[in-house]
């Protein structure tokens, strides 16, 4: 029994070995190519291993890709802060707010998808175009909405570091210094957003510790009794739509 039960556990391990060595086999016989470098007339295919040690490397940064090169990091700082404000710990859950700004995330990010889509994914999946200028064509939309969101400091910042000089045109700036200065802008503007929430939970906050200093009752925890107010106000003014539409609306 507990050979069988070693046998079962080894099992999926077992089939994606067994892929991974039939997947060139396979991929020989049926002429798969996933990756190719085209040299003037010429043609190399990278062998099928290393097409898929450079499809999963490629598939690693996609998460920190998905953090940082989108409108993700603005909404998750937002939705924390929301829940720092109102003064529950735990709820919602972290992954019902990643789940909200990963589906905000989606939503803001569909035009931008979608030319990247029409533009680059078609014509290289149809070969009118190599992988290269695919990635030409996919890096010009989303450098548009990452340089429409990002600050002039903090661009101008990050040129200072990379020592770019700082009246170049910013076609001709290198993604390597638009992310982080992106990043930096997304984190300012969050922030910001996050303040102006927080500022009435904190008048519900310093109204109820007040009375209850006028009451007598200091040894009573002011955000025990301010609590139950701040969720009752959030949900009269229907909080969470307002928070969605500052969000969307704040990306232009």
């Amino acid at each position: 029994m507990l050979m069988f039960r070693s046998l079962k556990s080894c099992l999926p391990a077992l089939i994606a070995a067994i892929a991974l060595f039939a997947m060139p086999v396979l991929a020989a016989d049926n002429g798969l190519t996933f990756l190719s470098v085209t040299d003037g007339d010429t043609q190399q295919e990278y062998s099928v291993k290393l097409q898929i040690l450079l499809l999963m490397t490629a598939l690693g940064f996609l998460p920190a890709f998905i953090l940082m090169g989108t409108s993700f990091t603005r909404i998750i700082v937002v939705l924390a802060i929301l829940r720092q404000a109102l003064g529950l710990q735990q709820s919602p859950p972290n992954r019902v707010l990643v789940g909200i700004a990963l589906s905000l995330t989606i939503l803001i990010m569909r035009p931008v998808w979608t030319d990247v889509y029409e533009n680059a994914f078609k014509p290289y999946d149809a070969g009118d175009i190599t992988l290269m200028q695919a990635f030409t064509v996919a890096e010009t939309p989303v450098r548009n909405f990452m340089l429409a969101q990002t600050h002039q400091s903090a661009l101008e910042q990050m040129l200072r570091i990379a020592n770019e000089p700082l009246n170049q045109n910013v076609d001709d700036i290198s993604f390597a210094v638009v992310l982080p200065a992106f990043v930096i802008s997304e984190l300012k503007t969050a922030f910001q957003i996050g303040f102006m929430l927080f500022i009435p939970f904190l008048v519900i906050d310093l109204v109820v510790a007040s009375v209850l200093m006028a009451m007598g009752m200091m040894m009573l925890s002011p955000l025990i009794i301010s609590l139950p107010f701040k969720l009752v106000v959030f949900v009269l003014v229907d909080g969470w739509a307002m928070t969605v539409g500052t969000l969307s609306a704040s990306f232009g």
